[in-house]
């Protein structure tokens, strides 16, 4: 590289378009015709500030919606965020181009937000088992219900958020980036640094875990005065495990 990180005068990198993505719903930024992200990784490993302004343009809604979901303050995970881009600019020289921007992206901002969350509270141990110690693993099918694809409203979505927030920090991360952003337990097991089967144990107990923390939720819900009965959610998930 021509440019070393001592010697850039680039300004630090700001996280500006985030805001717009406070949902698991806000839409990426359009990407136009143009060069990829590896293009513009190697243009930025010369020094090009622009080409790395718009990978933080393209990837900015991406970073800040991982990290809001895995931290409980808006503005925790906006910083989160920041620190990862800051990270991916301090670190861009030793970008392995053998996998894709976005899985060195989820990666850093995952574990900047397990680290937050650790820092935040003692991990709770939420299970005896292991994957080593269970060799026949009662593993989630295609077809396993899941609250979180029946988030119709604000309330219902708020509670689906009270769920999650009180997982402990390895199973959040991985409902995050499977049953939120969809990823593949491959590139999920890539970006945390695990083993595919322990990416498949931790979903099975998170999910479960979350399944138990709803339902204690709902029981609660329903014994107040008034309130509307809630339906136990029934859907089914559509992303492969």
């Amino acid at each position: 590289m021509s440019t070393r990180d001592s010697e850039r005068s680039w300004p630090e990198p700001r996280v500006t378009g985030a805001e717009a993505a406070d949902s698991v719903d806000g839409a990426e930024p359009e990407q136009a015709d143009g060069p990829g992200d590896h293009d513009l990784i190697r243009a930025a490993q010369e020094g090009d500030e622009a080409a790395f302004a718009e990978l933080v343009r393209r990837h900015e809604r991406r970073a800040y919606r991982v990290a809001r979901n895995l931290v409980p303050s808006r503005e925790d995970a906006l910083d989160l965020a920041q620190e990862a881009f800051l990270r991916v600019f301090r670190n861009i020289d030793r970008f392995d181009f053998h996998h894709e921007f976005t899985t060195w992206l989820y990666r850093i901002v995952t574990n900047l937000g397990i680290d937050h969350l650790r820092k935040r509270r003692p991990a709770v141990s939420t299970a005896s088992l292991s994957p080593e110690d269970d060799g026949d693993l009662d593993l989630p099918d295609a077809e396993g219900p899941t609250p979180t694809e029946s988030v119709e409203s604000r309330e219902t979505a708020e509670q689906v958020r009270a769920c999650i927030d009180s997982l402990a920090p390895h199973f959040r991360a991985v409902l995050t980036l499977r049953e939120l952003e969809g990823l593949p337990c491959t590139e999920i097991a890539d970006i945390v640094g695990a083993t595919h089967v322990t990416v498949r144990w931790r979903l099975h107990r998170g999910r479960k875990l979350f399944q138990e923390e709803w339902e204690r939720r709902m029981r609660i819900e329903s014994q107040r005065p008034g309130a509307r009965p809630v339906e136990p959610t029934s859907e089914r998930p559509h992303h492969q495990a």
